[in-house]
């Protein structure tokens, strides 16, 4: 994709003004996608995005640039164009290359993918989805996949190739009665061919679990408000943590002393029964790398260990404004982005707590069996997240599903009210947005209990 005497010329441009580290992001990425409303295809399309970025640092300084194409010239003006901001005495040199390598085994490729394939499988999915209930009146599909070919190489004598396929197809679902509409959807992704239809991911499955949950919440009242205890299923449940805790590790934040957990390595943060992780190297899984966008091998990170605080997700940049090593977690959407610190299969860990006693002792509160989207501010760990699907509990026994709920507190706090960690560690995909744009995350947990949060709702009591 792009030779290494090109790489060197531009990394030796690059240096030319007085950086003290110069780096050359090279990518080439096809893909697929395709839209089906009711099983209708609305687009089809074949994509090819191609280019390199250049970044420069001095210190706590860094500058990116970037070109589409991946054309010598170009490459090199991109390099001066970068090397221009950055002024000073004495630059770095470029040291001898390495090499590493890393592809991911397809069994069957994408680009030996007929359309025609891809159509039949989320046509197929659609169909199953309507024919769960009469009360379905709309069934949305999508499917992509995409395989991304990277070079990185550096300054320091990095040399790196990986490619990087992946595929997610979601299926949305829609039912509606007496003016009222509600919502389900599923969408499984992971980082493997074609096969994944066929050895991980059942579409059909997932469309009648998308059916199901739009048909229950139709007829569920308005969730009560108040501050309850709330159990949180795995899988997507594990975006509360991403939320109001995963982003606070990022050393996006924590550089800058921008998060509420910097500066506290070594204390207690969660209650004990949490242990969190951060793990890029689980294999064919949504948010698995096999170098991170700066070239470093992915890695597997506990961030909490037994309740204490034990590591951050590090970038270069933050290593260097830090003082900490870098734990491979740089990441980037494309090439237009300059990498930084970002999550990847993020999960809190399995526990040994049985999950149906869980609710069984609970009293009465809430059971969130999917969570929906929501927002955070990293600064102060304050969150609100939407309940997809959730069901109201009293006296230990699940009394009827409930609509609007929506969770609403601090990440701090709500990790020092985790009493119960169930023994089964589900994830799900989902893609994660911030400085260097969207990458591809995986979310995940066990079955939670929270002692105490505040549940926002629109009902009253349930009678």
């Amino acid at each position: 994709m792009i030779a290494k005497h090109t790489a060197q010329a531009a990394l030796e441009a690059a240096l030319q003004s007085g950086a003290d580290f110069a780096e050359v992001f090279a990518e080439d990425t096809t893909g697929n996608r395709i839209v089906m409303t009711d099983g209708s295809v609305e687009s089809a399309n074949s994509t090819r995005s191609c280019g390199v970025g250049v970044r420069v640092m001095k210190g706590d300084r860094s500058v990116y640039a970037y070109t589409a194409g991946l054309d010598g010239d170009d490459i090199l003006r991109t390099a001066k164009q970068a090397a221009a901001a950055i002024s000073g005495n004495g630059g770095a040199k470029v040291l001898p290359f390495g090499e590493g390598a890393r592809s991911v085994p397809m069994e069957v490729p994408y680009g030996t993918v007929e359309n025609t394939a891809r159509v039949a499988l989320i046509r197929e999915a659609s169909r199953v989805a309507k024919e769960t209930s009469g009360e379905v009146s709309r069934v949305y599909g999508s499917y992509l996949d995409e395989v991304r070919r990277v070079t990185i190489a550096n300054s320091e004598g990095l040399f790196v190739t990986d490619e990087r396929p992946r595929t997610r197809s979601l299926i949305r679902v829609v039912a509606a009665a007496d003016g009222i509409a509600q919502t389900g959807y599923e969408a499984p992704g992971c980082c493997l061919g074609f096969e994944a239809y066929r050895t991980v991911i059942d579409l059909n499955a997932s469309a009648r679990e998308a059916a199901k949950t739009a048909v229950t919440m139709l007829h569920a009242p308005d969730c009560p408000a108040g501050r309850v205890p709330v159990v949180i299923d795995g899988g997507f449940g594990g975006v509360l943590f991403h939320e109001s805790c995963g982003h606070s590790l990022e050393a996006t934040s924590v550089a800058r002393g921008n998060s509420e957990f910097a500066g506290r390595i070594g204390e207690q943060i969660a209650a004990s029964c949490v242990t969190a992780v951060d793990d890029a190297t689980m294999y064919g899984e949504w948010g698995t790398v096999g170098f991170d966008d700066e070239g470093e091998p992915g890695q597997r990170k506990v961030l909490i260990e037994n309740g204490i605080l034990k590591g951050y997700m590090i970038d270069r940049m933050g290593s260097r404004i830090m003082g900490m090593p870098s734990t491979g977690s740089a990441r980037r959407q494309d090439y237009t982005y300059a990498a930084t610190s970002r999550m990847s299969n993020t999960f809190i860990d399995a526990g040994t707590d049985d999950e149906e006693a869980m609710i069984r002792t609970m009293g009465e509160g809430l059971y969130a069996r999917r969570m929906g989207g929501g927002s955070v501010n990293p600064a102060t760990g304050e969150f609100n997240f939407s309940v997809g699907e959730g069901y109201w509990v009293r006296d230990g026994k699940i009394l009827c599903p409930v609509r609007g709920a929506t969770l609403i507190g601090k990440g701090a706090e709500v990790l020092m009210r985790i009493d119960r960690v169930g023994p089964r560690m589900t994830m799900a995909p989902g893609m994660c947005g911030s400085q260097s744009g969207s990458v591809p995350t995986n979310v995940g947990q066990p079955r939670i209990r929270i002692t105490e949060i505040t549940v926002g709702g629109r009902g009253g009591k349930i009678e």
